[in-house]
């Protein structure tokens, strides 16, 4: 009988672990660190010094937005390897996503990622936000002045 619990409890140990494990802020708080997150986006700032790599996480879709570009690698769960040179203040678009990153530049890469959690239908009066006009707005945001 304690051999039952004993196994489910590692069962929903290791359950929970994996779960948990897929959120990067949670595996990786060197390289992702929340800002602001409801009940609708999760904005999560993005860090990799030059050559450094992560576990393998996932993301919501939602938009990147690139502070200071770079060459990223990016391997997926089933090893798939894709390499995307990103360019400061450009925008992409991303679906919901598992991956391994790898920063191979020689500079630092920074960006703003906002997963979306639910589809956004309510934005003033019963407006829909496109995941290119929220790239727009990201961008205008990025761009402008700070204040003093």
């Amino acid at each position: 009988m304690l051999c039952r619990y004993l196994c489910a409890a590692v069962i929903v140990c290791f359950a929970a672990n994996a779960a948990l494990a897929q959120d990067p802020t949670k595996v990786e708080p060197k390289h992702y660190r929340l800002m602001f997150e409801n009940d609708r986006v999760q904005v999560v700032s993005v860090h990799y010094g030059p050559h450094e790599k992560s576990e393998m996480h996932d993301h919501p879709g939602g938009v990147v937005v690139v502070v200071s570009g770079g060459h990223l690698r990016f391997t997926d769960q089933n090893g798939k390897v894709t390499e995307v040179y990103s360019k400061s203040g450009e925008a992409r678009w991303f679906p919901p996503f598992k991956h391994k990153v790898e920063n191979v530049g020689d500079d630092p890469y920074n960006a703003v990622y906002v997963g979306v959690k639910s589809k956004v239908t309510e934005v003033g009066a019963n407006t829909a936000v496109s995941p290119d006009e929220l790239a727009r707005i990201l961008l205008e945001y990025a761009g402008a002045p700070t204040k003093p």
